[in-house]
């Protein structure tokens, strides 16, 4: 894994910031930077590190072994009291400013920091504590080869749960909408993810013009648009992916409005996915589709952001649509997910997720964006 390159990105922008020590906590971060999965765990990053004074991965007694497995190459400090200790640690090390993550410490932990520096430091100088915002998400928006491979895999079972529901029969009139999310989970669970990437939506017949509704008891009908969105996680990494069905009965028959409203939201996708280019703004990228459904007069119906980052967490940046900030980099993974819903008929979202490069983007959820009808 590639967690000692990602803690020296890291540890050059604490140099130009010109702090001495960095405090991460929050666990995703730390599990970006050093590979740990457990509950209680965060890292003591010095910006200059050297034998006498490493840098220090701290958490309780519940995980030493653990943690001696995943973080093998940072010494090891073990204390219930695992941020304060490790404030110390940095306090004995000679940091004179210490970056911490302001957006995940509490303000009553952060009382708590300054208590432990004044202790640390009676008779001296106070060290100084400064916020890091959100340093480390930002690195964590340009995916790494492991990162990407971790989201192909979750792409791919997600691709292959519902491959097996549309090919077995298990979308079909008289199920409730929590039976079939429930084994859509299932599903993925028995093909190798760890969890669902969040609650799995599956909205039928005028539940699917709520963008996202929780899966009720609702029994899905012949004639229903079926709109389904899930996403497997494998090794931290979320997938996501929605798509629309129609479920025809035994003729196979799609309404007129239903099917110009799929094929509005195709083209709309259709265009997002082609916007996806190095450098493109983010607002940008959101007008090339939401142009394309306000064009058909269904602007009110787009109601959300045409997509988000997605990688250990199932929504970060960079965030697209109107009020977003910023430009595409290769490496990014970023969903794509247009709608249009008409309240009290139904609605279709077609969504996939995809990886910023420098030429085309590249699509992970493969599952063939046609109309299907069951």
């Amino acid at each position: 894994m590639r967690h000692a390159e990602r803690r020296g990105r890291l540890r050059a922008t604490a140099a130009e910031r010109g702090l001495d020590a960095v405090l991460v906590t929050d666990l995703l971060n730390v599990r970006y930077l050093t590979g740990f999965t457990g509950s209680n765990g965060a890292l003591l990053l010095r910006t200059d590190p050297s034998p006498t004074h490493p840098d220090v991965f701290g958490t309780d007694g519940r995980y030493t072994t653990q943690a001696g497995t995943q973080v093998p190459d940072v010494e090891l400090l073990v204390d219930r009291d695992t941020v304060a200790a490790l404030t110390r640690e940095a306090v004995r090390g000679g940091a004179g400013r210490i970056g911490y993550e302001s957006h995940h410490l509490t303000v009553d932990g952060l009382h708590a920091l300054e208590e432990v520096l004044a202790d640390a430091a009676a008779g001296g100088r106070v060290p100084e504590l400064t916020s890091i915002r959100r340093a480390v998400e930002e690195l964590r928006v340009e995916k790494d080869a492991d990162e990407v491979d971790a989201l192909r895999r979750a792409c791919a079972i997600a691709d292959a749960a519902l491959a097996e529901l549309t090919s077995q029969g298990a979308l079909r009139p008289g199920r409730t909408e929590l039976s079939v999310g429930r084994e859509l989970d299932a599903r993925m669970l028995a093909m190798g993810a760890e969890a669902p990437s969040f609650e799995t939506i599956v909205a039928a017949g005028a539940n699917s013009a709520i963008p996202h509704h929780r899966p009720d008891a609702t029994v899905l009908a012949d004639g229903d648009l079926l709109k389904l969105d899930f996403g497997a996680t494998v090794d931290g990494y979320h997938s996501d992916m929605t798509r629309t069905l129609v479920l025809g009965g035994a003729g196979g028959h799609v309404a007129a409005w239903q099917r110009e409203v799929y094929q509005l939201v195709a083209a709309a996708q259709a265009a997002g996915r082609a916007a996806l280019t190095v450098g493109a703004d983010v607002v940008a990228v959101d007008a090339a589709a939401r142009d394309v459904i306000a064009a058909a007069g269904h602007g009110e119906h787009f109601s959300h952001g045409l997509g988000h980052g997605v990688g250990l967490e199932i929504h970060e940046a960079p965030g697209i649509g109107p009020r977003g900030a910023g430009r595409l980099a290769a490496g990014m993974a970023v969903t794509v997910e247009p709608g249009v819903y008409l309240p009290g008929h139904g609605g279709v979202r077609i969504e996939d997720t995809l990886i910023v490069t420098d030429d085309a983007p590249e699509l992970l959820t493969l599952t063939s964006k046609e109309l299907l009808v069951l």
